[in-house]
């Protein structure tokens, strides 16, 4: 039998003679899948043989407006027809990947998740009246939470697997993997939002939410949030964070995804929070005499011209004076997989625990396989605010900027970082008005 130095699934072998001096050994092996039921292959094949079609916000917000009965079961209806060829579509590209690839236990589990869901909702009965919606709802809702650790499951399955697929095949498929995750989500929860809405009216929440879109969002009121957040993380792991001053116009809101831009400004700031502390305490150590730099965003909304349409964008700039990105390293940093977890000062390991992204990189490796119990809480506070994002503790896998990019030019807006190597990083946030945004495809 051959063996793996490295494996995906282990089994412990006994001899067949035992001896009091014996020592167990743990064998790895590869398994085989357990062969998939007909009935489900043929359904697969069913749907995968015709691809989900590109939709348009302005579709999935047309639910929403206005608000009725009969929208809500034209949501229901869109999303039982929808949702199923999408799943179809991944598991048709996991089962796709390397044979060794698809025999890693992270993976395997993701695939099995997949091909349940789908066969849960290809073969839901239609829902023709409210009620029949009420017990669907509850029920989407429920697979929604379910696969909220699907993400940190395949990271680690492509971390462990690395060796057998290029980083541009890697990237390629967890692309669309994660894109394919976001319509999949959006079409979920906004039919259990516009549900719930329905059910229990409230005049406020219909003039400024449109199911998960919020027409009123708040920068200020995100970045305090996620800036809260992302000090109290640095001031438990490293003694300190940086003052966090907003500027330009305050006051400013556009319509979008609030749990979407609460991901991408908690990982921006995460960055920018480590760097400043970190380069503050290797140049002036704990001296009180000089302060730590502040992070400094400003709020640009898109300017009103009369007669000029177009899409409109709010932009934000997130700066800071946390030394910069090395030339080595400003290549890969929206590279999956790349991060500077638990590394030292020279690139090697960090054996001090200390950093945000060492504290991080336990978290999000402990809610894989253990159900996101005890400290990996912490780090799961704030994916967990909101289904629409169901992206678990990633932190520490190297996905964070990777998948802020992807989360901002979902809608055909944009994410760019420019180094200043030995001073700081400006990081540019642009996010397209999803009012004005019904040609976007998802």
């Amino acid at each position: 039998m051959k063996l793996y130095s490295r494996s995906c699934i282990s089994a412990t072998r006994k001899p067949a003679i035992a001896s009091p001096n014996f020592r167990s050994h743990q064998y790895h092996v590869r398994k085989a899948p357990a062969p998939v039921p007909p009935e489900v292959v043929q359904l697969l094949a069913s749907f995968a043989s015709h691809s989900p079609l590109p939709i348009s916000l302005a579709k999935l917000l047309s639910f929403g407006r206005p608000l009725t009965s009969k929208s809500i079961l034209d949501s229901v209806s869109y999303a039982l027809h929808e949702i199923p060829r999408r799943l179809a579509t991944r598991v048709r590209h996991l089962e796709a990947l390397p044979f060794i690839v698809g025999t890693n236990p992270y993976v395997a589990t993701t695939l099995n998740a997949y091909r349940e869901s789908f066969q849960w909702l290809a073969t839901y009965p239609r829902v023709t009246n409210l009620e029949q919606n009420e017990a669907f709802t509850a029920e989407l809702e429920h697979l929604v939470a379910s696969h909220a650790n699907d993400i940190p499951t395949m990271a680690k399955g492509f971390q462990e697997c690395s060796r057998y697929m290029s980083p541009t095949q890697i990237s390629n498929f967890l692309d669309g993997a994660i894109r394919n995750r976001i319509s999949v989500r959006l079409i979920a929860e906004q039919h259990i939002a516009l549900s719930r809405a329905l059910k229990s009216p409230s005049e406020e929440q219909n003039v400024t939410h449109n199911g998960i879109v919020n027409m009123k969002c708040s920068p200020l009121d995100m970045v305090r949030i996620c800036g809260s957040f992302v000090g109290e993380l640095c001031e438990a792991t490293l003694g300190a964070s940086p003052p966090l001053i907003i500027n330009g116009h305050e006051d400013a809101t556009f319509p979008y995804i609030p749990v979407h831009l609460e991901y991408i400004l908690t990982e921006i700031l995460k960055n920018s929070f480590r760097a400043t502390v970190e380069r503050h305490y290797k140049l002036h150590g704990n001296s009180s005499t000089w302060p730590i730099p502040p992070v400094l965003i400003t709020i640009s909304p898109p300017p009103k011209v009369p007669g000029v349409s177009g899409p409109k964008f709010m932009s934000m700039r997130i700066r800071d004076q946390g030394g910069g990105v090395s030339p080595t390293n400003m290549a890969r940093i929206f590279s999956y997989a790349f991060t500077t977890a638990g590394q030292g000062a020279d690139g090697g390991q960090d054996e001090s625990g200390g950093g945000p992204y060492a504290a991080q990189h336990v978290g999000g490796s402990a809610a894989i396989g253990s159900g996101g119990t005890g400290e990996a809480n912490l780090f799961g506070e704030i994916t967990s605010k909101g289904l629409q994002m169901g992206m678990g503790t990633i932190a520490g896998l190297g996905y964070g900027l990777p998948m802020s990019r992807l989360y901002a030019t979902y809608f055909g807006g944009s994410l760019d970082l420019f180094s200043l190597d030995g001073w700081g990083c400006d990081v540019y946030l642009k996010l397209r008005c999803l009012d004005e945004a019904g040609d976007a495809q998802i």
